[in-house]
């Protein structure tokens, strides 16, 4: 085959900057490793900022999740037994939509399907070679037989366990990593939300997270250890901590309902710097990963690939290569924003292990009421939480 961008991942990321290419002119071949059923499907992150509705809305890919998502207008801290409404809307002008990543993907393959993109699923043993020249090389086995795709640039956003980042030589990256001592048991429930709002509650028990998919599906979570595996916590036990964790002062219930869906997912900050080398493009979770509490991994690789996209579209139309060249900086001021809210969002939600004699869980109360009782405080949240347009 032979295109002018190579995208390796078929997730919102590579979908995304396919659709974004193909409307500025620019063709693209999608490669993905598992099947469509299995990238469709896969539960991942819910909560998308103004900034990448308003990026779906003007590219065309809004249609059902303005139909189906559900519009918020603040979040809830909970704690000491009782709830705190962060007000975002009054506070930064914007809202949030909360829309599961997974329908955000059916989305974008539908639509690179009907526009007839090239999107290959099953795409075994794919490699990336000549990354330094102009002709750039994906290589993999589909249908059997083996496939090769010479292109003008590659794009990788095939995740953390991709094969892009690290077909890089060695010494090209610096990494910064940050592995937490805990984890986060999620559950999708086949039941109606017990709250309109998300709730993210500070208990002794440890943090836990009321989160909504649709009028008739709850997605919750509860801290765990960090090497708790899906089989030490049985339906029974979830319920149990989620209704000791949200517990409110004023009788507040939880609605319980049959478990479709259970999964563990460790708590990593990662960034690999720079997000390119030669001809390869960096984006989402190959280049940067945050912990989920500050609901950006999503809203964080569609603002790459935006700014990818409009590099990609200017270097085609002109021969300009200044916001190509200026990608990574670009991206990683972003990056860095968002990994230092991550990072305080799930601090000051987080029990520690290691907290002896108290002194983090009662730094953590006083940031909480901080930002519960201050407007200034609050604005910086929510701020932060809906999505900084620029960096």
């Amino acid at each position: 085959m032979r295109t002018q961008v190579g995208i390796v991942g078929a997730g919102p990321a590579g979908l995304l900057l396919s659709h974004l290419l193909h409307g500025a002119g620019i063709d693209s071949v999608v490669l993905e490793k598992y099947s469509r059923e299995h990238v469709a499907t896969r539960v991942r992150a819910g909560v998308l900022e103004q900034r990448t509705v308003d990026l779906l809305d003007a590219a065309g890919l809004a249609g059902r999740l303005h139909r189906e998502g559900l519009v918020h207008q603040g979040i809830e801290l909970r704690f000491d037994g009782v709830g705190h409404r962060i007000a975002l809307t009054d506070l930064t002008g914007r809202s949030i939509t909360v829309y599961g990543q997974h329908e955000v993907v059916k989305d974008l393959i539908d639509a690179r399907l009907a526009a007839g993109g090239a999107v290959h699923f099953e795409v075994d043993d794919v490699t990336v070679h000549a990354l330094d020249t102009p002709s750039p090389v994906i290589r993999g086995t589909l249908g059997g037989e083996p496939v090769e795709v010479e292109c003008d640039f590659i794009a990788g956003c095939d995740g953390y366990h991709g094969v892009c980042r690290p077909s890089i030589p060695p010494g090209v990256l610096t990494t910064y990593e940050r592995e937490y001592p805990f984890g986060w048991v999620g559950i999708l429930a086949e039941v109606a939300p017990s709250t309109d709002e998300l709730i993210y509650a500070y208990h002794e028990r440890g943090f836990a997270l009321h989160s909504l998919r649709s009028p008739t599906l709850s997605r919750l979570y509860v801290q765990c250890g960090h090497d708790d595996k899906v089989t030490d916590w049985p339906d029974g036990r979830v319920w149990s901590e989620l209704h000791a964790r949200l517990a409110t002062h004023d009788g507040w219930t939880l609605r319980e309902g049959p478990v479709i869906e259970k999964s563990v997912t460790a708590m990593r900050s990662f960034v690999a710097e720079p997000m390119r080398y030669g001809r390869l493009f960096l984006a989402g979770d190959a280049a940067h990963i945050v912990p989920p509490a500050g609901a950006k991994g999503l809203n964080l690789a569609v603002a790459d690939v935006e700014v990818l996209a409009r590099g990609l579209t200017a270097w085609y139309r002109t021969g300009d290569g200044g916001l190509l060249d200026a990608y990574s900086d670009t991206c990683l001021r972003r990056v860095w924003r968002v990994q230092d809210f991550s990072y305080w969002m799930t601090s000051m939600l987080h029990r520690y292990p290691d907290d002896s004699g108290g002194f983090d869980s009662r730094l953590q109360l006083a940031r909480l009421r901080y930002v519960t009782r201050s407007e200034a405080a609050a604005r910086s949240l929510g701020e932060n939480y809906v999505g900084l347009p620029e960096v």
